[in-house]
C-alpha cells in the first residue's frame, strides 16, 4: 500500500526503517541492507509528505500523552474496488507467545554450543513465563529453529524484559532487541558489545549461572 501512495503523491518513500533521524527541517531514516549486514541512511528529498513503512516492533510503543485531541475525518470505500480480501488468518499451535508478542524473551547464542543446552533456558522460561530465542549464530549453527531468530534478518523484538545469553551483540541482532525495556546479558567475554547496551551485565560462565538464576527465581516464584 505504501508504494502506492508515495507513486500517487509522486512523494519519496524509505521502507523497512528501523531508525528515524531529525536534523533541523530535514528528515533521514534507517534502514537494514544485505540481509542486515549493514545499515543505510536514507534521506527523502522533495516536497511533503513523506511515506515510511516501520519494521515491526522496531521503534517500540511511546508513551501515551497527558492530553490532545484529534480530528476525525469519515471516508467511504467502494466494496467493488477491492481486488483482493483476506478470508482467514490462522495462527500456528504453541503454548507460548510469539517473539514478537512476548513480554519477557530469553535467547541463546553460538556460546550455547548445541540444540540440547537450549533446555537449560527452556527450564528458565518456564518459571517466568518467558519466551526463548536465539541468535542468528545459533540458528545457522543449527542450535535453533529459523522461527527463534531475533535480529534483522529474523524477528524484531520489543519485550519488558530481555535475557541475552552467550550472544556477543553484533549490530544485526542489536538492532532487533534495542527497544527492549530491560536488557540483562550473560557473556564470559567481559568486552562482548551486548554489554554496551545492557542494563545490567553478568560476567561468567552461562552455564552456571543460568541454572542458578532458575533456582532463585523458582524460590521467589514460591
Amino acid at each position: 500500500m505504501m508504494p502506492r501512495l508515495a507513486t500517487q503523491f509522486d512523494a519519496g518513500l524509505a521502507s523497512d526503517v528501523v531508525n528515524f533521524i531529525f536534523e533541523g527541517d530535514n528528515f533521514s531514516a534507517t534502514r537494514p541492507l544485505f540481509a542486515g549486514k549493514c545499515l543505510a541512511k536514507v534521506e527523502i528529498q522533495g516536497p511533503k509528505p513523506h511515506f515510511v513503512s516501520v519494521r515491526p516492533n522496531a521503534l517500540g510503543m511511546p508513551e501515551s500523552p497527558a492530553g490532545g485531541s484529534a480530528e476525525a475525518a469519515e471516508a467511504s470505500v467502494d466494496a467493488g474496488n477491492i481486488r483482493a480480501a483476506i478470508k482467514e488468518i490462522i495462527a500456528s499451535a504453541s503454548e507460548k507467545a510469539d517473539l514478537t508478542e512476548a513480554n519477557i524473551i530469553i535467547s541463546g547464542g553460538r556460546a550455547m554450543k548445541n540444540s540440547e543446552n537450549f533446555s537449560i533456558l527452556h527450564e528458565c522460561a518456564e518459571v517466568i513465563g518467558a519466551t526463548v530465542g536465539a541468535s542468528r549464530a545459533a540458528v545457522d549453527s543449527g542450535y535453533a529453529s529459523p522461527d527463534m531468530q531475533v535480529g534483522q534478518t529474523g524477528k524484531t523484538v520489543s519485550p519488558s524484559l530481555y535475557i541475552a545469553c552467550g550472544i556477543s551483540g553484533a549490530i544485526q541482532h542489536l538492532a532487533g532487541m534495542r527497544t527492549s525495556k530491560v536488557i540483562v546479558a550473560i557473556n564470559s567475554d567481559p568486552d562482548a558489545p551486548i554489554f554496551t547496551k545492557a542494563d545490567y551485565g553478568i560476567v561468567g560462565d552461562l552455564f552456571k549461572i543460568v541454572p542458578i538464576l532458575t533456582e532463585e527465581l523458582k524460590k521467589i516464584q514460591g
